[in-house]
């Protein structure tokens, strides 16, 4: 069988994602393992971008704990990078993953970038052992790697130039009374990075804010007494979210965040600083959020992050009557 050609274009004018599809493509031809991979490591997780797979049923998307993989062992060098028999290396055999699979060969090459930190890695594995003439790939795979570390680093120059145009443009997506980004911002925020963060895996949540008390201010002490209250809740956040990380005043009383690079539990943590902020200026709202993933994208979790939102709303609400019931019958 012919394998695939790799590129039909020049490789300087490639996405990493699209990059990675065709190399597992080509790899599954020229060595055919029952799974191929292109992987980000997250600081935690091993976390699948791109995937080849006809033995295991993963999918791009999908993770498992980095601590568990053969991976870890590979790019410490404690282990080799290409294992036609797995299991007859001690420090695979005990590995989590197997635990969870059976791996009987496994070939890992990691993918660096520029200044030599681990991005992730490109990985095959096989329910059963394989010939030991699968180490004669090393090249090609070392080669591979190479050209996706490339690939990766232009391509991640190219997202950093287009932010920066972005932001250069951000004066019309500017909500003028709280100087955060306007509703038109944020929807053309999470289209573009739609794509970039499906390309390289990266980790985020977002995060959703609903006020209290909006209408009541203005009903009683005026417009401009509401829009004092907005601003000091915008700057609330603003104080608390980490420069670089998106915030937008969505509607009225309603506030938006895309919060970047946090580990598990940051987010929870997050929020409760926020809440904390609010309760400084004297502001209270419901908030909810949810983790970004590469298969439900920004639109998925915005509406879970909306729906856990007004799920404490109502929590809220519910727990203010019952307390002003309890006091009435006192």
């Amino acid at each position: 069988m012919t394998p695939p050609t790799l590129f039909h274009r020049s490789p300087s004018s490639v996405n990493f994602d699209e990059a990675s599809a065709r190399v597992v493509e080509y790899l599954g031809t020229v060595i055919p393992m029952g799974f191929w991979a292109v992987t980000r490591f997250d600081g935690e997780r091993q976390l699948y971008l791109e995937v080849r797979d006809s033995a295991y049923g993963l999918a791009a998307g999908g993770c498992h704990r980095w601590e568990d993989s053969f991976c870890i062992n590979m790019v410490a060098g404690r282990t080799p990078q290409i294992a036609p028999d797995a299991m007859a290396i001690p420090d695979y055999a005990a590995a989590g993953v197997s635990q969870q699979i059976s791996i009987g060969a496994y070939i890992g090459m990691p993918i660096n970038r520029a200044d030599g930190s681990l991005f992730g890695t490109l990985c095959g594995l096989n329910p059963t052992k394989m010939a030991p003439d699968i180490a004669a790939h090393e090249p090609l795979l070392q080669l591979l790697t190479m050209l996706l570390s490339t690939i990766l680093e232009a391509d991640l120059e190219r997202t950093q130039q287009a932010r920066k145009l972005e932001d250069a443009e951000q004066l019309a997506d500017t909500d003028q009374l709280t100087g955060l980004l306007n509703r038109r911002g944020w929807d053309r925020h999470l289209e573009l990075e739609e794509a970039r963060y499906r390309r390289f895996g990266d980790s985020a949540a977002v995060i959703v804010i609903d006020l209290d008390l909006l209408k009541r201010i203005n009903d009683t002490q005026g417009h401009a007494a509401g829009d004092r209250y907005i601003r000091a809740a915008g700057q609330a956040i603003r104080n608390i979210v980490p420069q670089g990380d998106v915030v937008a005043r969505l509607g009225g009383d309603e506030f938006g965040i895309v919060a970047t690079n946090l580990a598990d539990g940051q987010c929870e943590t997050l929020v409760q600083q926020i809440m904390e902020s609010f309760a400084s200026v004297g502001v209270a709202g419901s908030i909810g959020h949810a983790p970004y993933t590469v298969v439900a994208g920004f639109p998925g979790a915005l509406a879970e992050a909306d729906a856990a939102m007004y799920a404490q709303k109502r929590r809220r609400r519910s727990d203010t009557l019952s307390s002003e019931c309890i006091t009435t019958a006192n």
